[in-house]
């Protein structure tokens, strides 16, 4: 064993540059599979630590709309209680009411920390560990609290927060019950403090209603109940308890699905997040098949080297399978050298690999699982990379190889083609793919989004801003910080409302249709730019009625026929609104998709949002200044914080980005392991022609005419790989942009310029050799051979 051991790390070291094209080939492969299997298995473990996993679900409520069963996670705030009380097979329920930020603070020390409230029993069902604390009591006390660590550090410092009392928004005491270890970064919840779903009663948000959707409610199944019986059980728990105008009909959803299987069609789980991990799996696959391909095409095109070698065991008694094991225990060798050297290199990859992917991705050095998968990986590849050449190798025949008069197999030089092709079409494709995403990035980019982001900002209502809105508005105007100012329910760039519950003069009574709800103040249309078509805006100070006023964009004009909308009224909400406008349609959601019907009320709806216009005649930085110095007046309990609409906006795009910018680094990676191959391909070709190319020069033949002799074959097969990935490039991508609404097409031009970049590269990797051998002293290459 250690004698062959050393034999193979002999060869190696003899094999000189190519051997050194081999290891750095595969290690670079495998490392990038390495980063994206680390990656994969990140997004897979979401909220699968949990000791309950398989008892935990979601609620989800499904209904008709438009023709189409639509599914959402929101819940109506009694639904919880209801089913722990009424379904014997739920052992414990927690409901979620999900917010931003409150203002915490400790005697001097304030700090905006995001809070969620919820029951008791989430403690108990999902396992994030309180450091300090007992689980079982700690959100039993309408007033207490739960921390993690880095809210407590940024509170407490080294202090023990352990029953001691904050103040939350300025005016609520609340205890300190509870510190829990910071939320790990594989799960969907987002919070920096718990409180409990009691004090929503304190602050008057607790609403009880059974039409109202708005937080998320998690069941705990005893061990032996079973998901399909209990779905059937409470299917009609809403209905029984609403008017049953619109059919809803809850159920349970597995949660370690909710991450990954987070799109539904028609009501039916239809892929998400999984369709992006299964495609980059196929990526990581085939960069490392590219990565053994290399391997493959140098073994076999060094075979004469290895052939005398073959013949003498063979003629010593050794036996064919024997010389298999040799070859795959060389490529076994050579595989967990390069596994070594990925895995270092992946190791200084991650940090820059983690701000790409926007997350934290760790590979577990400690964990004895982690050791065993490499192993098992780097095993792998060398049974991938070494078994075509230890079954070529090992089939030479002894007598003619001895004899000297051993020929090269035309089949290992028609299957080295084949190869070369696949590395070249996957590089193709992965190009493809690349310039698709950008082109699609670029074209809902170039949308118009229906209002302008320009030197738009939001801050959200806290503290005394509500009451000195008025206030805040004058000085901000005045001081010339702003050109206008209006308030919302939402930023520009949420949308936090929907309804069903919107009725008019002529809606046919069975129709099913659901609107985005929106709200606000005077001025609205001025300070985000919006495009009125009809009527005029929102003016609650020259029309007080203004209050209930209402504004349809494009899109809800459409679906409710209204043939002269203004002045007309309709019921939101159990309640009248009469219409003074419409508005051209805008984005509020995904700039992917098709504006939604979309109804904008006055003022007495639910406001919290404040949108200011920036003075363009100002610098920037002395607007925000001379604005906060404003706020400080008027809201001194809180600091001033503010987001650029812009900035948010472009926010939308960040998946697709992250996409294009991984299948850009993917495409690059498999480009340069395809030409690492085809250089020593061509390097070795160079070497073993050295003779020929000697003659031909002594007997006329210019360099460029050695170089196209050199470069014609490979060139050729770049060609062909351009032909074999085009039309499947055009089917992924274009399967992939089905899944937008809003999309760009595919041109026929852009085959054609990633053709030529495929050969431009090609001819630049395989020229420089090829220059190197046609330029080199003839009467040496004749001499040496």
């Amino acid at each position: 064993m250690f004698y062959q051991l050393k034999f193979i790390l002999r060869n190696l070291q003899r094999g000189g540059i190519y051997s050194a094209i081999n290891i750095g080939g595969l290690a670079i492969g495998m490392a990038a599979a390495i980063l994206i299997l680390a990656w994969i298995h990140h997004e897979w473990s979401y909220d699968r630590f949990h000791t309950k996993e398989k008892q935990l679900y979601a609620v989800y409520n499904r209904a008709t709309f438009d023709g189409a069963l639509t599914c959402w996670d929101w819940t109506p705030m009694p639904l919880g209680a209801t089913l722990k009380t009424d379904y014997p097979e739920i052992a414990r329920v927690a409901r979620m009411r999900n917010y931003q930020t409150f203002l915490l603070a400790n005697k001097e020390i304030k700090s905006k920390v995001q809070t969620n409230f919820t029951d008791p029993d989430f403690l108990t069902m999902f396992d994030f560990p309180l450091l300090q604390g007992n689980r079982e009591t700690a959100l039993n006390d309408p007033y207490s609290v739960i921390l993690t660590e880095k809210a407590a550090s940024r509170l407490f410092g080294q202090e023990d927060p352990m029953g001691k009392t904050l103040l939350l928004d300025n005016q609520y005491p609340v205890t300190v019950t509870g510190v829990m270890k910071d939320l790990p970064g594989n799960t969907h919840f987002q919070f920096e403090a718990l409180a409990t779903m009691d004090f929503l009663k304190v602050l008057d948000w607790y609403v009880d209603q059974w039409t109202a959707n708005n937080l998320q409610t998690y069941v705990e199944l005893h061990p032996n109940a079973q998901p399909d019986l209990v779905n059937e059980s409470i299917r009609g728990v809403i209905n029984a308890h609403t008017d049953n105008s619109v059919a809803t009909e809850p159920f349970l959803y597995p949660l370690g699905k909710l991450h990954l299987y987070s799109k539904f069609e028609n009501g039916i789980p239809a892929g998400g997040l999984i369709d992006t991990l299964r495609l980059f799996g196929v990526i990581a696959g085939l960069i490392l098949l590219i990565a053994c391909i290399n391997f493959m095409n140098l073994s076999t095109a060094r075979s004469e080297k290895r052939a005398k070698e073959v013949g003498v065991r063979k003629v010593m008694g050794g036996r064919r399978q024997s010389l298999i094991g040799l070859f795959l225990g060389e490529s076994i060798v050579v595989s967990f050298i390069a596994g070594a050297i990925a895995l270092l290199l992946a190791l200084m990859a991650l940090p820059l690999f983690s701000t790409l992917m926007g997350q934290q991705i760790k590979l577990d050095l400690s964990n004895v699982r982690f050791w065993l998968a490499a192993s098992g990986f780097m095993l792998f590849t060398g049974l991938l990379a070494g078994s075509y050449p230890a079954f070529y190798l090992s089939s030479f025949l002894p007598l003619k190889v001895l004899k000297g008069v051993f020929r090269k197999n035309r089949g290992a030089a028609s299957s080295r083609k084949v190869l070369v092709v696949m590395q070249f079409t996957v590089a193709c494709a992965l190009i493809v793919s690349t310039l698709v995403i950008h082109r699609q990035i670029g074209y809902a980019q170039d949308r118009e989004t229906g209002y302008d982001k320009d030197r738009l900002i939001y801050t959200l209502l806290e503290g005394d801003m509500t009451k000195n809105y008025e206030l805040l508005k004058h000085d901000l105007l005045n001081a010339q910080v702003a050109v206008s100012v209006t308030k919302t329910s939402a930023p520009m760039t949420q949308g936090w409302s929907n309804t069903w519950d919107v009725r008019w003069q002529g809606k046919d009574p069975d129709a099913r249709l659901i609107f985005d709800n929106y709200f606000a103040d005077a001025d609205w249309v001025k300070t985000v730019g919006a495009t009125l078509i009809e009527g005029r805006d929102i003016d609650v100070y020259s029309y007080p009625t203004d209050s209930t006023a209402l504004l349809l964009n494009e899109s809800a004009l459409k679906i409710m026929n209204l043939e002269h909308p203004v002045g007309e009224n309709v019921e939101v909400f159990g309640s009248d609104w009469h219409v003074v406008g419409v508005v051209k349609d805008f984005i509020l959601h995904s700039p992917y998709e098709p504006a939604r019907p979309m109804l904008i009320g006055g003022p007495s709806g639910w406001i919290n949002t404040m949108h200011i216009k920036l003075n363009g005649a100002n610098r920037t930085a002395d607007n925000l200044a001379k604005a906060e110095q404003i706020f400080k007046q008027y809201n001194p309990a809180y600091p001033f914080e503010y987001h650029f609409v812009d900035e948010e906006y472009a926010r939308k795009f960040q998946n697709e980005q992250t996409m294009g910018s991984l299948t850009s680094w993917f495409a690059g990676l498999t480009i340069f392991i395809s030409c690492l191959g085809l250089f020593a391909l061509v390097a070795y070709m160079a070497e073993t022609r050295r003779k020929e190319i000697g003659i031909r020069k002594v007997l006329g033949a210019s360099v460029s005419g050695v170089v196209f002799l050199l470069s014609k074959e490979f060139l050729t097969l770049v060609l062909i790989s351009v032909a074999v990935a085009s039309p499947i490039a055009w089917w992924a991508m274009d399967k992939w942009l089905s899944g937008y609404a809003y999309r760009t097409d595919i041109p026929w031009w852009l085959f054609v310029v990633v053709g030529g970049i495929s050969v431009g590269i090609a001819l630049l990797t395989v020229g420089f050799q090829a220059i190197l051998a046609a330029t080199a002293n003839p009467v040496k290459s004749i001499k040496t051979e």
